[in-house]
């Protein structure tokens, strides 16, 4: 059975997936780039300089491992090094997405990781996201900055700039990406708006990671977490009128 998806499939995904991050407000403009794995050094990208909410499949292109290009007429982003470096570091991945959604590139831009044990739906689908140091776009060195994540998490923020998640499929690191801007505007509401946040104890997050492996989700690595549990009571509270 081929594990990878046929050409037109791969094509038809990497132009829903741009789609949907591109209604998301995820991407702004030309922002962002889409690749799926298409073969043992085979890989569908997305074009530069055209926005991935409307994208036609003719704009896509096939490269190798070194991106160069196989099939199409358009030019490749300079950023599909971070994603040709995601497949080469973890063999397992078959599509990655950048992104730029708001929430998430905030913590990207004020140094911030994501790592509060404060959703179960988090640790379970996605994990710690850490933060990569900052290098220029399109270059080798942020192809590198990203290296070191891809066996362990699930994604990873790159400082002052955005957001890079993989997955063992398309699809998958799409949903990856959602959960990340959606785990970020959690940590943003619970820790630094509200400034108070009731956190899983290391004993859940441990069930959790648990759970996560016996579904197949390796990567993720394990966040910090207070040893004891503040969520074990009801709270009652009454409407004031």
């Amino acid at each position: 059975m081929n594990k990878y998806m046929n050409d037109h499939d791969a094509k038809q995904q990497i132009l829903d997936v741009g789609r949907r991050i591109y209604a998301h407000g995820f991407v702004a403009a030309n922002d962002g780039n889409i690749s799926c794995k298409a073969g043992d050094n085979e890989f569908w990208v997305t074009p530069t300089g055209v926005s991935k909410g409307f994208m036609t499949e003719d704009m896509l292109l096939k490269v190798d491992g070194e991106g160069n290009i196989l099939e199409g007429t358009c030019k490749p982003s300079s950023e599909i090094k971070i994603h040709l470096r995601a497949y080469k570091e973890n063999s397992s991945i078959q599509g990655v997405v950048h992104a730029h959604p708001l929430t998430a590139t905030c913590f990207a831009a004020a140094g911030l990781s994501l790592e509060e044990p404060i959703l179960t739906e988090g640790i379970l689908v996605l994990g710690s996201v850490p933060l990569a140091h900052y290098e220029k776009p399109g270059t080798t060195g942020l192809a590198d900055s990203i290296a070191p994540y891809c066996i362990d998490f699930n994604g990873v923020l790159m400082a002052n700039h955005g957001a890079l998640t993989w997955g063992d499929s398309l699809i998958q690191a799409y949903y990856r990406m959602e959960t990340v801007e959606y785990y970020a505007k959690a940590t943003l509401i619970t820790k630094y708006i509200l400034r108070h946040s009731c956190s899983l104890s290391q004993r859940q997050v441990d069930d959790l990671i648990e759970i996560r492996k016996n579904t197949g989700v390796s990567g993720g690595g394990r966040m910090p977490a207070p040893e004891k549990e503040s969520n074990l009571e009801d709270i009652m509270i009454s409407a004031v009128i």
